[in-house]
């Protein structure tokens, strides 16, 4: 029997968009093979494979037999492990490619500066091969290994026109006569060559150094682990290695301190600031049983708790690994970018062979200078990196900004579609409502307040698990309203409760009398469920009890108007109940009475009705997975099941609807980005390969030097990284 595996194998030797798309050929080719996303940003590979037909050492070897490095990892380490495994190398390669850009360009200076004589050219000539065997080696390497396989990408480019250079610099050096019988002066490049290495170097540094700041979101959410907790064992607390906690271990926490793990408050009360978590500035207060999250932090009192989740299994281990796996993922429109690399770099060879033969055809051998300088300059210009770099750094500072705001997204694929969402579907309880009854009116009878008919209610109230009996009773413990005692309970299915209280039968629930019928009606009419409250027979108030909305529900579905999108209510509720609560959040369309099933046939309907609409479903629980998963973008509220949760695209950690547009206003802007840093990326090289090729020469006598190609090049990639980067200071309207 076989199974789909996903597996992620770290890449080795990518360096543009033409080795990514090659890797993703390839993988993508392989027998066994669903689906394969190489990325270059993160040098690694997501492959889904079907187990029975390959294995990951098969993969490898697929990787490698088109020249790049590939092995199957070792152990499977932890999302947070990988990542500062992650930072740890991107923080190496900047030192290194600092230090050998450092060198090389001062080697390049003094170059620039020695007199060009014979005796300096052979000095020139030694530091040259000496900077191309240490500072270069990476490109001659790979573009050896690329020969090899019978490719070629951006270290083929630089090598040939850093080596053709070279070699004519060589030859000049040791036989100059041979081009003065020729009546050709003798030149050299090695200052080009030295300088353009250097620009490379510093351009690749700068990508390592812009790379490690679109994880930095990440990064600072891994730092928030704390390293230590404090574990009470027969009374006594022991600080221990957070690693070292236990499930069930009782941890304390006191006043300032991060929490050091997932778990279940035993002992006294506090406000826990989740922005970690959520996006939401306002602490949460923690009472016995409710669960805090590891990495957030305890503001006033302190407390103890039992730890619930460990490890990967904790709320920002998951969030971490969420986050990675996103990364890794692909958007769309990367697919443009790949289209056009798998024919550029052999392109851009074939242009720079023309303008050389060009410039001997129309000058002889008279300018040969010259048509070494334009091929060089068009091999050194033309740079697959910024196409490589445009679309994955936007989805990696995107997510990374959608983390800080309490949007979960799980990939490009949703990024990419979400800002095209022009429906929302969202789910009743617990979407729009806060997904538990609470007392909304207490209405007394003439001669009674309205503290006694809860604390009477409350009273009979005592002994019942209706959701309904733990509403009344919650809102007269918050009133602080003495219960006095109750005997009889009697449990009146479908209908409430009846017990004494202070000797007197009180019956709670739907029988009504008819003074109170007005005020059932009026209720009803709004939406809330009226809880009759009768003593001796006689009434004496009504308590109306309902799933409140959520006091950012309205805000947030005025948000997604205002952004053009429409809003459809669908529930399993009763029509006048879920029409209430649509007026007060001014939802456009109400669909009630639906079992999950219904759910998915209503956004079937509307994806049905053009092929331009794009829906989002919201929702919470179990039922409404059916819904997510057949929307076009399934958005689930973080604090709702883990079946809702896996079931979709986006997953917000506040229950807010306004984080629905954040998402959607997020997708947008990121699109632009990603549409930006294409544009610019095709626009240099079709403004770039002219000029290098010396189209100005004829008429401006303008030629550009292969020392400045290489400067733009390298400032064309590190332009599409800060222009991602861009986002990061991105705020919701």
């Amino acid at each position: 029997m076989s199974n789909r595996t996903t597996i992620t194998l770290p890449i080795g030797g990518m360096t543009c968009a033409a080795c990514q798309a090659r890797v993703q050929r390839a993988l993508t080719k392989a027998d066994g093979v669903s689906e394969a996303s190489v990325n270059l940003m993160t040098n690694s590979a997501s492959v889904t494979y079907d187990d029975a037909a390959t294995t990951p050492d098969r993969l490898v070897a697929v990787v490698r037999s088109v020249g790049y490095e590939a092995d199957v990892p070792a152990a499977p380490l932890s999302a947070m492990e990988s990542q500062r495994e992650l930072d740890d190398e991107r923080d190496a390669e900047y030192r290194a490619l600092r230090i050998r850009a450092g060198v090389t360009f001062a080697i390049g200076i003094a170059a620039m500066f020695a007199p060009m004589t014979v005796p300096v050219w052979r000095v020139l000539l030694v530091a040259t091969t000496i900077v191309m065997a240490w500072a270069g080696r990476d490109f001659y390497v790979r573009a050896a290994r690329a020969l090899r396989h019978g490719s070629a990408d951006m270290n083929t480019l630089i090598s040939v026109g850093t080596g053709a250079a070279y070699l004519f610099s060589l030859v000049a050096t040791l036989d100059p006569g041979l081009f003065e019988r020729h009546g050709v002066k003798p030149e050299v490049y090695y200052e080009a060559v030295i300088l353009i290495i250097a620009f490379i170097l510093a351009g690749r540094a700068l990508e390592a150094r812009a790379k490690a700041r679109t994880s930095r979101a990440l990064s600072r959410l891994i730092d928030l682990q704390p390293q230590l907790a404090r574990v009470i064992v027969g009374g006594v607390e022991r600080e221990v290695a957070v690693s070292s906690v236990r499930l069930g271990d009782t941890i304390s926490v006191r006043p300032g301190e991060r929490i050091p793990v997932d778990a279940d408050v035993v002992e006294g009360e506090s406000a826990v600031d989740e922005s970690m978590l959520t996006g939401e500035s306002m602490p949460v207060t923690k009472t016995t049983d409710d669960r805090v999250f590891g990495g957030t932090i305890n503001r006033t009192g302190a407390f103890r708790a039992r730890a619930a989740a460990l490890g990967e299994q904790s709320a920002l281990a998951r969030i971490v690994k969420l986050m990675r796996d996103a990364q890794a993922t692909r958007a769309p429109i990367q697919n443009l970018a790949d289209r056009v690399s798998a024919v550029f770099v052999p392109t851009v060879m074939t242009i720079a062979l023309v303008t050389f033969v060009a410039w001997l055809a129309i000058g002889g051998t008279q300018t040969i200078g010259h048509a070494i300088a334009a091929s060089v300059s068009v091999l050194i210009i033309a740079c697959p990196c910024a196409m490589g770099l445009a679309v994955p750094t936007a989805v990696m500072v995107a997510t990374g900004k959608g983390a800080e705001l309490g949007l979960l997204i799980k990939g490009g694929e949703a990024l990419e579609r979400a800002g095209k969402i022009d429906t929302v579907f969202l789910d009743k309880t617990g979407t729009v409502t806060e997904g538990q009854p609470s007392v909304v009116s207490v209405i007394p009878a003439t001669g009674v307040d309205e503290g006694t008919v809860l604390t009477i209610a409350a009273a009979a109230e005592r002994w019942s698990e209706h959701p309904i009996a733990h509403a009344i009773s919650r809102q007269a413990r918050e009133l602080g309203l003495a219960q006095p005692e109750s005997s009889d309970f009697v449990s009146l299915t479908g209908s409430g409760v009846s017990a004494r209280v202070d000797g007197r039968l009180v019956t709670v629930g739907r029988e009504s009398h008819d003074t109170l019928a007005p005020i059932v009606d009026r209720l009803a009419g709004d939406g809330v469920t009226a809880v009759s409250v009768l003593r001796d027979g006689a009434p004496i108030g009504v308590i109306g009890v309902a799933d409140r909305l959520r006091a950012t529900s309205a805000a947030g579905i005025a948000r997604l108007h205002a952004i053009g999108v429409r809003v459809v209510m669908l529930t399993g509720d009763n029509a006048r109940t879920a029409e209430a609560i649509a007026r007060s959040a001014g939802i456009d369309e109400v669909r009630a009475r639906l079992m999950p099933a219904d759910k998915v046939a209503e956004i079937e309907r509307r994806q049905r009705e053009g092929a331009g609409h794009v829906t989002a479903m919201v929702g919470d629980g179990i039922n409404d997975a059916p819904a997510l998963a057949q929307a076009d973008i399934g958005v689930a509220i973080g604090t709702g099941t883990d079946i809702a949760i896996e079931a979709s695209d986006v997953t917000l950690m506040r229950p807010d609807l306004g984080a629905v547009a954040d998402a959607i206003t997020l997708s947008r802007r990121t699109m632009r980005t990603m549409r930006e840093n294409l544009f610019w990326a095709f626009a240099y090289n079709v403004i770039g390969i002219p000029l290098a090729a010396g189209v100005l020469y004829p008429r401006f006598g303008i030629l550009l030097n292969p020392v400045i190609a290489s400067g733009a090049m390298a400032l064309s990639s590190v332009s599409v990284l800060t222009n991602s980067l861009r986002l990061r200071r991105w705020r919701p309207a």
